[in-house]
């Protein structure tokens, strides 16, 4: 009678292998007292639990080094790099993508982020959004994604079914898949073909991802955006030549790169951003070859904005 009337959802609460072995939903010996325990011992515990983290995401670094790879090649050839997840890991995703065209001054279309529900989950839950596969293939056939495109599944659990459609329907249609879970032999792995997983171990608050689980995610999405922007060439040195320009704390900031970049003074680093229209590649070009806007701008389209080639310094 039971099954019958909630169907899935008696499924969902049933024991199985996969849920037994996912670390993420197991309860921590730790923090087992938690109810009981002064202020500064639960922030003590969570800041201990937190520290395991990074030694988890570093045991990751040749699986994340794979997927930059992969993302370079398939923007190098149109591409876009596309993040899918639900609830907090969704929101994760949006929040990288968003962060991405301020940052290193690319168009909103390259990297997208869908979450389950749309818009509204990503200040509020919306329930039953992640349980259907079909609304994961759904969303991305309604932004066209192409075998070009890569698909990052993002799903602490890796059972969550909204990324599993989406991952499925990517793999179906060429594009390239990666993962990124908290859990090993979960049904995202066989989805992907890179797999990124730190296994961060149970929560604090038991099954609560967007504690150690949603640290690890933001981890791994700074390290994959970053280091795709900088092998695509959006960075100079360390510095964000591409930033948008688009408050006074950002101006001042593009003022002290570019005077950091040339070892020239701010003042002279101005000039040179109105000079060359508050383009921070033609500014700094200005101010290391010492060319007018024009003859820099020639330069680097020559260079196809290659500022390394433009400035003739070793690639």
């Amino acid at each position: 009678m039971l099954r019958e009337i909630f169907g899935g959802l008696y499924n969902a609460l049933m024991p199985s292998r996969t849920r037994e072995l996912r670390n993420t939903e197991q309860r921590n010996a730790a923090s087992r007292k938690l109810d009981r325990m002064t202020a500064l011992e639960i922030v003590r515990l969570m800041n201990r639990e937190d520290g395991n983290v990074a030694a988890a995401v570093g045991r990751e670094i040749p699986a994340i080094a794979r997927a930059v790879d992969a993302i370079v090649a398939r923007i190098r050839k149109g591409g876009r790099l596309i993040y899918v997840g639900a609830g907090s890991s969704g929101r994760m995703g949006v929040l990288d993508a968003a962060e991405c065209p301020p940052t290193f001054g690319i168009s909103p279309k390259l990297v997208r982020a869908l979450i389950a529900g749309g818009r509204r989950a990503i200040t509020r839950a919306v329930e039953g959004a992640e349980d259907s596969e079909r609304n994961g293939e759904r969303d991305l056939r309604a932004i066209r994604m192409t075998r070009k495109d890569v698909v990052v599944g993002i799903a602490a659990s890796g059972t969550t079914p909204y990324v599993l459609g989406a991952l499925r329907f990517a793999r179906k249609r060429g594009a390239t898949t990666v993962a990124v879970t908290s859990n090993l032999r979960v049904p995202v792995g066989r989805l992907a073909k890179i797999m990124i997983a730190p296994e961060v171990g149970p929560e604090v608050l038991t099954g609560s991802t967007r504690l150690k689980a949603g640290t690890s995610q933001k981890m791994v999405l700074n390290m994959l955006s970053t280091a795709v922007m900088a092998r695509l060439g959006h960075v100079y040195e360390n510095l964000m030549i591409d930033m948008m320009l688009t408050n006074e704390k950002l101006a001042g900031r593009a003022l002290r790169i570019l005077a950091e970049a040339s070892g020239k003074s701010v003042s002279v680093a101005g000039d040179a951003l109105r000079a060359g229209g508050h383009d921070m590649r033609v500014a700094l070009v200005m101010l290391k070859e010492g060319a007018s806007a024009s003859g820099t701008k020639k330069k680097l389209r020559i260079a196809k904005g290659n500022l390394r080639k433009a400035l003739k310094e070793r690639t």
